[in-house]
């Protein structure tokens, strides 16, 4: 019995779902394995680098999806997806962010079309369709939290959530809506232990004439991956680490966002209603056993620590 990779339901003898496949397309009947093994796609997006509008340390290509030979193919410009391999030297970083993001959408948190998808070398590779994108090579208004601040990737990590939720009252149309978002999202981090979430991996979108925050990306348990010994990559309350569920519900959401009581204990019962759901798709996840434990422990230890029991 296969698992599909890309909704982790059972789907018999296929590769993929028939829901699946229809999540990137209605018309797409079948999905042919990914035409290159995880070695040539980091090569591919070392020769691509300077050439694509996607960076970041790790290796990613822009693709569009082919519906009618059934599969993604790599191009330079007008990308419509980011495919991410295998890393060499840190083994299932696809397992591990897809399942990061399908927690995400789990609890609410608005989330693009994301899964996993079968490389020629039997490998997984990551895919999200990048929603900064629209129609025929369309743009979406989208600026990360380091352009807003006047910052650059090599000063991406020189800030602190309490700018981040300065931005919101700079610059969205409707900052209490989106401060609430920020919340979850922090909580979200810090429960997944995604101690790398710094500026560039915050954005705002304009969508209908509306600037908000966008949908979520980037989100990687890496503290299974690299323990760096912090919880956070942006310090909450001048801290990094030892966070308690006080620094996030009375400092944070509270005196710093404003929230108030109703609203924020209203979305730690998001999160908690939701973790039911965490424990099946972390069991039906395509993480291997040993990195599953890895990843259960902390979930459960960081939850401990915010008063919400995972079970």
């Amino acid at each position: 019995m296969n698992r599909c990779p890309i909704t982790y339901e059972d789907c018999g003898d296929r590769r993929y779902s028939l829901r699946g496949l229809r999540l990137l397309s209605r018309r797409l009947s079948r999905l042919e394995d990914f035409p290159y093994s995880a070695a040539q796609q980091r090569r591919e997006a070392i020769q691509r680098a300077g050439k694509m509008s996607i960076q970041g340390v790790q290796p990613k290509l822009s693709a569009v999806l082919n519906v009618e030979r059934g599969t993604f193919d790599i191009v330079e410009s007008g990308g419509r997806y980011i495919i991410k391999p295998q890393m060499s030297e840190y083994p299932e970083v696809p397992e591990n962010e897809d399942l990061t993001i399908k927690l995400a959408a789990a609890a609410g948190l608005e989330t693009p079309f994301h899964g996993l998808i079968h490389s020629k070398d039997g490998t997984l590779s990551y895919v999200i369709r990048r929603f900064d994108r629209t129609g025929r090579a369309g743009k979406v208004p989208l600026e990360d939290f380091a352009q807003l601040l006047g910052l650059d990737r090599d000063t991406k990590y020189a800030s602190s959530m309490e700018q981040v939720a300065s931005v919101l009252d700079r610059f969205c149309t409707f900052p209490a809506v989106e401060k609430l978002k920020l919340f979850k999202l922090a909580l979200f981090n810090y429960l997944t232990g995604n101690e790398d979430a710094h500026l560039k991996n915050f954005s705002l979108i304009r969508r209908n004439e509306k600037v908000e925050m966008s949908p979520v990306y980037d989100l990687l348990n890496s503290t299974v991956i690299v323990d760096s010994g912090e919880e956070m990559a942006l310090p909450l309350n001048g801290k990094k680490n030892r966070l308690k569920r006080e620094d996030f519900v009375d400092y944070f959401a509270k005196e710093r966002l404003g929230l108030t009581d109703k609203v924020v204990s209203r979305t730690v019962r998001e999160l908690e209603g939701a973790f039911p759901l965490w424990l099946d798709l972390h069991g039906r996840s395509f993480l291997s056993e040993k990195r599953k434990t890895m990843y259960l422990e902390l979930l459960t230890r960081r939850a401990q620590i915010l008063g919400m029991p995972l079970s």
